[in-house]
């Protein structure tokens, strides 16, 4: 997601700091922008001269202050980790400019939690953006308890100068977007641990019954199924609700490491460079 948002900024003009922990994942995300850039330029959509500009726009950094310490608006794009994001707000707040917004990519955790790690609470905003971010049009624009109209404003504008369709929501446990969203991905996974019907079977409903591109168990894989899991776990901790109690098999799974596309196998197995049904007796 981070490599995503990166490359959109870019490729409006924006010069971008690209931060993550080691040189090896900042090496493989230019290596992604620059596969995506290339589809792009196949298919017309850009020009050599907008590439070698985007490619140009973004310089890495493995250091978070010398990321940051400049910066006009940052966005955080780590893992869906309550305590790891409140502590790189901490951080940022303590390095950032006092005038930058601070913003959040996370697509469930509460953004008045985080902005109350920090100094500037006014200036804490969630930008959740979808994936594939170059593709995607929506971005779900929450406004924390604190968010001021100003910073607000300045988000909504700057998404629709990248080109995105901003929505503005408040500040609950998986906003809209994936309050909807997980819900159904986790009843699918019920539907297959059940029995009822299998992998291509419940997505051939859903993409040919309900016309949905891509099917609710494909879906889960594309996003991650560890990712699935942690916001499932932190809308029914926010909420209460026995409905949002992840599926048993969702739990083993990602126990067992099979967290979709990223980790090779989900529901299907990614490991040949396409996608093949996984025939398991877990799913029984």
């Amino acid at each position: 997601m981070g490599v995503g948002i990166a490359q959109v900024f870019a490729a409006k003009g924006h010069k971008i700091s690209l931060i993550s922990i080691n040189q090896e994942s900042l090496d493989q995300g230019k290596i992604a922008i620059q596969n995506s850039l290339e589809r792009m330029l196949k298919r017309n959509r850009i020009t050599s001269e907008e590439m070698k500009n985007t490619l140009n726009g973004v310089t890495t950094f493995t250091d978070l202050e010398d990321g940051v310490k400049q910066a006009d608006l940052v966005i955080e794009a780590i893992p869906e980790n309550v305590d790891l994001k409140l502590k790189i707000f901490a951080q940022l707040d303590s390095i950032a400019p006092a005038s930058a917004p601070l913003a959040t990519n996370t697509s469930s955790i509460s953004i008045t939690r985080i902005a109350a790690a920090t100094k500037r609470p006014d200036k804490v905003i969630g930008m959740h953006f979808m994936n594939p971010v170059p593709v995607m049009k929506l971005v779900e624009v929450i406004r924390g308890y604190a968010t001021s109209d100003a910073t607000t404003q300045l988000v909504m504008d700057l998404s629709r100068e990248l080109g995105k369709v901003p929505v503005e929501v408040n500040d609950y446990p998986g906003f809209v977007a994936n309050r909807i969203l997980m819900p159904m991905l986790n009843e699918a996974m019920y539907t297959l641990w059940e029995g009822v019907g299998g992998v291509a079977e419940i997505d051939t409903v859903m993409k040919l019954g309900m016309a949905h591109p891509m099917g609710p168990l494909q879906l889960a894989d594309y996003i991650g199924l560890d990712t699935c899991l942690a916001i499932l776990n932190v809308m029914k901790e926010g909420f209460g609700r026995q409905h949002y109690q992840p599926c048993p098999l969702l739990v083993n799974m990602v126990m067992a490491g099979k967290l979709g596309r990223k980790s090779g196998e989900g529901f299907y197995d990614y490991s040949g460079g396409g996608k093949e049904l996984v025939v398991s007796n877990s799913f029984k």
